[in-house]
């Protein structure tokens, strides 16, 4: 029960400070400092310091010598590179889906993109969140590669905070589900190169979106954390 409560806090905390970090309230270089943060949030420094994993697995911080936590600098250069090589990767996996996916899989697909239809009319954004996590991971595993499932998921948790926050925008649900269709159609017909365009045509989509809502870059204050 203390290791499931203590694990909820950090993910709890990793995504306020996520937040914090995309929305540019935490500049780039801003210190985190795990005694601050624990203060902060009421917590011991345990989960701080596992909520600080995760984000450095995420890429949103970095551990520098001397100085510990740091926020990670979020440039439109590098949100650009990681949608990139998504979209390589998942283009990938979308032309070998097409071959390998088996019929059951291709229902499972479809009927979850009915079911995020449903699920946007009702303007459920976390909802939509879980499932497209899901649609995505389907595709990966049709694929029938483990390297490239791994890379892939790989990439996706990178991505992660950066699809949450353009999926905030509703207008941004309609557009990817309107994509999703595309997708499945071509994987449904074993299309290879049209499942192939129509993932990275998704991708670009997403990028564009997500440098429309990228806040401008702030200078780090001096003094120490002071996170919501």
């Amino acid at each position: 029960m203390a290791e499931k409560r203590r694990n909820i806090l950090a993910t709890t905390i990793a995504m306020k400070l996520e937040a914090a970090i995309i929305a540019g309230e935490l500049a780039a270089g801003t210190r985190l400092d795990e005694t601050a943060l624990a203060e902060r949030y009421q917590v011991s420094r345990t989960p701080v310091r596992e909520a600080l994993q995760v984000l450095v697995a995420r890429a949103l911080v970095t551990r520098l010598p001397f100085r510990g936590a740091v926020v990670s600098e979020i440039t439109r250069e590098r949100i650009s590179e990681l949608f990139e090589a998504m979209g390589e990767i998942e283009a990938l996996c979308g032309r070998f889906a097409s071959e390998r996916m088996g019929m059951e899989e291709r229902a499972r697909l479809e009927a979850l993109h009915e079911d995020m239809g449903r699920i946007m009319a009702a303007q459920d954004t976390l909802g939509y969140e879980q499932a497209n996590t899901e649609f995505h991971q389907l595709i990966y595993r049709g694929a029938r590669n483990s390297e490239f499932q791994a890379m892939a998921e790989a990439m996706r948790l990178k991505l992660a905070p950066f699809r949450r926050r353009q999926l905030a925008d509703r207008s941004r649900i309609s557009r990817s589900h309107t994509e999703h269709s595309q997708i499945v159609e071509a994987l449904m017909q074993r299309n290879g190169a049209a499942a192939d365009k129509a993932l990275r045509r998704h991708l670009t989509s997403a990028a564009k979106a997500m440098l429309l809502h990228l806040p401008a870059a702030k200078q780090p204050s001096p003094t120490r954390t002071k996170a919501s």
